[in-house]
């Protein structure tokens, strides 16, 4: 039955909402602000400087099995605390950061504080407190972190003016502390039956020796599972398709004559359209089945790809953000939805870590790759061919592969606990369905 009272995992939602915000802000979306005055106080070079960034995506990449498994075991709380710590402690020292060995060490060590408060244990904890409205949930979190850059890059900058790029990092430390570790140690908690729940808001009269566990398969049988490779080969594909354009996609305007200003502002438009992209994932994601969603998900970004193809219009710019950036940010929910429906919740932490690893890999060597492309052939016209056949491979792929017969009753089981009583009918079609 429901319970009349408000249901505990809408608070964690919101508070990982407000967290995920200020986190991506502050230890992603800034370091770009402060690049410039950071080459002329330091006298770095600008390849010294993103080398530090690139440590940060490679320590997220290491530490994502480790993180996955420790949130299997005791759950987010005070791994997002500490991290949060962490991170504090780092930021602030990275704004008295003097030698260029200090800086590297501070930003492999925000790579480990990043895998520890960013999207992935965010999105196990969703996973493990919503079933029905996980969607839902994500698309809160999401929702919200996806104005990150939008709310901390002009932050950032309105700092940085007034007060010099040390005092304002030093700021924007204090101010990630201050939010981020009260809301995750006093707010997370590791499953809805700790509070007399079960997911959703349901509640269920049980003892402590009949305690529901969260379902879901083992990693090794995920790890064994056909499909799971399918999925970690689509969003791979996925990855490199995004992230090549993504890091490209101002120097290809500008090499196609548009202003360097106009072309920043096309780019951060982009992040608005994510937004767009999941508030209208999520209802969907209710009536279709996630195989499908996913399916048109990478369906979108080949055809994204094709309106910037036909030219550098306004037109032609204008559908691309508006399609590319939907897909981009419906994607951010796609893949923990579609995980935990297949795969269940228990071992969520430490299958998803498994993919992140290989996804991580696609996103680092994507703009490489792309600009390998981009110095043998003179222009971007074979990276925008890629990048589209790589979307169709992924949409294809990804509409006609099943969970194999290992995998079939538990999403069967995920479907089934989503619907509303009165789709009972969608259900005995959807059954029938998967077991085609």
């Amino acid at each position: 039955m429901l319970t009349t009272r408000r249901y505990y995992g809408w608070y964690i939602t919101i508070a990982l909402a407000i967290t995920e915000t200020i986190s991506w802000g502050i230890v992603y979306y800034a370091f770009s602000v402060f690049m410039a005055p950071m080459e002329r106080d330091l006298g770095w070079s600008r390849a010294q400087i993103t080398g530090g960034f690139s440590l940060v995506l490679l320590m997220t990449g290491v530490m994502a099995f480790p993180v996955g498994w420790w949130i299997d075991r005791h759950g987010a709380r005070w791994l997002m605390t500490v991290g949060s710590i962490a991170a504090t402690v780092l930021v602030l020292a990275w704004s008295q950061v003097t030698s260029l060995a200090g800086f590297y060490i501070i930003w492999a060590s925000l790579g480990i504080c990043s895998a520890a408060i960013l999207y992935e244990p965010a999105f196990a904890v969703i996973s493990t407190w919503f079933v029905r409205r996980r969607s839902m949930a994500l698309a809160t979190v999401t929702f919200a972190a996806g104005l990150a850059s939008t709310i901390f890059l002009p932050l950032s900058d309105a700092l940085l003016d007034a007060f010099g790029w040390r005092d304002a990092v030093f700021g924007l430390g204090v101010f990630l502390g201050v939010t981020t570790i009260p809301l995750h140690a006093l707010v997370l908690r590791r499953h809805p039956h700790d509070l007399g729940y079960l997911p959703d808001g349901e509640v269920h009269s049980f003892t402590a020796t009949t305690q529901p566990q969260p379902s879901g398969v083992s990693l090794s049988k995920a790890l064994h599972s056909r499909y799971f490779w399918i999925l970690t080969l689509v969003f791979s594909l996925s990855y490199l398709a995004a992230a090549a354009i993504r890091v490209h996609f101002i120097p290809l305007l500008i090499d196609a004559g548009v202003d360097a200003s106009v072309a920043a502002y096309a780019s951060g438009a982009i992040g608005l359209m994510q937004v767009a992209g999941r508030v209208v994932f999520a209802p969907l994601d209710n009536r279709f089945s996630t195989r499908v969603m996913v399916s048109g998900v990478f369906a979108l970004q080949a055809v994204a790809m094709l309106f910037l193809m036909v030219g550098t219009s306004l037109w032609s710019i204008g559908l691309f953000i508006v399609i590319f950036g939907a897909a981009y940010g419906a994607r951010t929910l796609a893949r923990p939805s579609i995980l935990a429906e297949v795969f269940g919740v228990s071992h969520y932490g430490r299958i998803s870590s498994v993919m992140v690893i290989f996804l991580t890999l696609a996103a680092t060597i994507a703009p490489v790759g792309a600009g390998w492309l981009y110095d043998s052939f003179g222009s971007y016209d074979l990276m925008l061919w890629m990048i589209l056949l790589l979307g169709i491979a992924a949409s294809g792929i990804m509409i006609f592969a099943t969970p194999n017969s290992a995998n079939q009753s538990l999403e069967i089981f995920a479907l089934s606990q989503r619907m509303e009583s009165d789709d009972k009918t969608s259900l005995i079609h959807t059954v029938g369905e998967l077991s085609k």
